[in-house]
């Protein structure tokens, strides 16, 4: 009988179809698809899912505002989730959708489970509601902010089921006792701890208010409350309450990969629901950092958001990976630059790796003809053979432990490390005079061989985070087998074979003109964030002159600069509310606002303050022009423009708003 593999699942979040993918959700799914790639080269049957979360308030009012379907707004961007992942080639083996039917028998089975067993109980909530985190907030921050993610909450009252998440205080802190490594990293640990610590409230998991949902199972009135249901989808995702075979098989599953913001849903509530449903638990939820731009984490509202596209596009999809896992150390935040983006491409992947590889082939072809020289017996070996062998040993056991422990950073820095040692043994060795000289013919071969040798091992180490590129220079060096069956921990040093014919040199990373690489990522962005048929630059700054119109917002345009209807239809004017309004220190004239436009919260600075107050504008419907580029005023970044009429001589603004209730992200037409 053949042997069996050991299994391995691994999930990435259910994200959340309110925004098109970013560099956020990529970098998760790369260190997924890393960890995959790693643990079947170590021999394991490894299932990797990832999917989307489409139910919610926030998918209910930006479809409403799209003027479509909730369904069809959440098709269009799982539809993108699932586009964006077959162009980066990640090894996804399942991909699930909460809309599914499939997840609504698990949400489902998983519900009732809980319920037969008096862990759901009919009670009434009246309280403050954040709509961006789907969750009831007990102790809002001052100005009834989501102490999560800092923004407005909203005033709900309705009828609920709650979950009895009080009864499992106990038994979660007895599990991270017990269970050290079940949250990691260990401060993302002592968070958790905490919070249990401090007291567990029982949890609403139902709505009346909304209808985009699982509906109850027993009571047409009540939707099942988002986290429940995105949550269970881990194991809808391997058959969870359709094929038991392979439910039984998969699950528990071994490792969840989340962004440090959902760590309370996976680490609290996600093991208090399976607990009270008695079904395994997962094994380990690890919470990684936050990509921040210039400091700030990266958002919509602040108009700062990244995307995975042009890098891949750029500089291929290899380079897009190395800089993601190379830059930022697993499990803390780590900052975007396009500059150390390109420092990292040209320093380690085209002056580095690539110029190695394309070194060694090359000059297998010119000294040997294109064929693999055969080494010197062992006994013949010299020292500085034997150390590169040696070291080429030592990193192996490294990158291997790294790659175990997610340091992903480290495992690459220590394969570099035998990138610039196999550099450094050329450089002293230098086969090129050799050459010159027939007596050193089997010195030269001795050479170049070790030189090939190590470059393999350097490739199969870097399979996981390169895998087309390793592939490639697997290919060139005669390999037949497949790269990804190569077990890193059992790597031999010998193992090519003599007599092999080489591939011909390429040069897979050329290297980047910083800044023309740069523009073309930029102007790249610049689409994604700006659609054809829209603006794609922010307008002028206003001219410091009586009667200019304040920074941020919008009048109209003189009477005699007539455009036509096809330029207007470029403008997309929407209705917002104004959730927040704040100064700016230093800046007597603009004011900071956080606008709803229904879809997404956004981050407006406007010239408002020589006419309202904060307080007077919170609450206030405005009209917003919502396709602008972003801009920075006095350093804070505006992602879009209020509209506004100039009054009196000074030019004061007054904003345009609505005698008539209109929901916010309305379009005006």
């Amino acid at each position: 009988m053949p042997e069996t593999k050991p299994k391995y699942y691994l999930t990435t979040p259910i994200y959340y179809v309110n925004a098109r993918p970013h560099l956020g959700h990529t970098y998760t799914t790369v260190v997924a698809d890393t960890i995959a790639r790693f643990m079947r080269m170590c021999g394991y049957d490894v299932v990797l899912l990832t999917g989307t979360d489409e139910h919610g308030q926030k998918v209910e009012r930006a479809a409403k505002a799209a003027g479509v379907t909730p369904q069809a707004y959440a098709d269009r961007i799982a539809g993108e989730y699932e586009q964006l992942w077959k162009e980066l080639d990640l090894s996804i083996d399942r991909f699930i959708r909460t809309t599914e039917p499939r997840q609504e028998r698990a949400v489902h089975r998983l519900l009732l489970q809980a319920k037969d067993k008096g862990y759901i109980y009919k009670g009434f909530y009246e309280g403050q509601y954040c709509v961006f985190d789907e969750m009831y907030v007990d102790e809002p921050l001052p100005g009834g902010l989501c102490p999560e993610c800092k923004r407005p909450t909203e005033k709900v009252r309705e009828e609920n089921y709650y979950f009895k998440l009080s009864e499992f205080q106990d038994r979660l802190l007895k599990l991270y006792e017990e269970q050290p490594d079940f949250i990691q990293p260990e401060t993302r640990r002592n968070e958790v701890m905490a919070f249990v610590r401090g007291g567990l409230r029982d949890l609403s998991v139902s709505r009346t208010t909304i209808k985009w949902g699982i509906p109850w199972p027993d009571d047409e009135k009540h939707v099942i409350y988002v986290w429940y249901d995105a949550l269970t989808s881990y194991m809808t995702g391997i058959g969870y309450g359709d094929d038991e075979v392979q439910w039984e098989k998969y699950w528990p599953a071994e490792l969840h990969l989340i962004g440090k913001e959902i760590l309370r849903f996976h680490a609290v509530y996600w093991p208090a629901f399976l607990m009270a449903a008695e079904e395994p638990l997962p094994k380990k939820i690890f919470a990684h950092g936050w990509w921040l731009f210039a400091d700030e984490k990266m958002s919509k509202s602040r108009g700062n958001m990244q995307y995975p596209q042009p890098i891949a596009r750029t500089l291929g999809i290899d380079a897009l990976r190395y800089f993601l896992l190379r830059e930022m150390v697993f499990g803390q935040d780590g900052n975007f630059s396009r500059d150390a983006l390109l420092t990292r491409y040209n320093a380690d992947l085209a002056n580095g790796l690539g110029n190695l590889a394309s070194r060694i082939v090359a000059m297998i072809h010119q000294y040997f003809g294109g064929v693999l020289p055969p080494p010197v017996p062992e006994a013949s070996l010299s020292q500085i053979a034997v150390a590169l062998a040696s070291k080429a040993a030592e990193v192996q056991d490294v990158a291997v432990q790294y790659y175990e422990e997610f340091k992903f950073s480290d495992a690459l820095e220590s394969i570099w490390e035998l990138v610039a040692a196999t550099d450094q043994f050329l450089t002293e060795k230098k086969p090129w005079a050799l050459a010159k000289d027939p007596a050193k013919q089997a010195e030269l071969g001795e050479v170049l061989f070790a030189a090939a040798q190590s470059l393999r091992h350097i490739v199969a180490l870097a399979h996981p985070v390169l895998p087309h590129a390793s592939t490639k220079i697997w290919k060139q060096l005669g390999e037949r087998t497949d790269i990804a069956s190569q077990d890193p921990k059992h790597l031999a040093w010998g193992a090519l074979r003599p007599g092999t014919h080489v591939g011909e040199a390429e040069q897979l990373f050329p290297r980047a003109d910083k800044k023309e690489t740069s523009e073309r990522i930029e102007a790249m962005e610049d689409e994604i964030r700006n659609p054809a048929g829209t603006p794609s630059t922010a307008p002028p700054a206003a001219t410091p002159a009586a009667g200019a119109p304040a920074a941020g917002a919008a009048t109209a345009p003189a009477a005699n600069a007539k455009i036509g209807i096809e330029d207007f239809s470029k403008v997309e004017l929407r209705v917002g509310l104004v959730k927040s309004a704040e100064r700016i220190p230093g800046a007597d004239k603009i004011l900071k606002l956080m606008v709803d436009i229904g879809e997404e919260t956004r981050q407006i600075v406007a010239g408002l303050a020589v006419s309202y107050t904060p307080e007077e504008l919170v609450g206030k419907k405005v009209v917003v022009v919502a396709n602008l580029a972003p801009r920075k005023l006095r350093g804070v970044e505006s992602n879009g423009m209020i509209v506004a009429a100039a009054v009196g001589p000074e030019g004061k603004p007054v904003i345009c708003t609505f005698a008539e209730d209109v929901p916010p992200g309305a379009k005006l037409k």
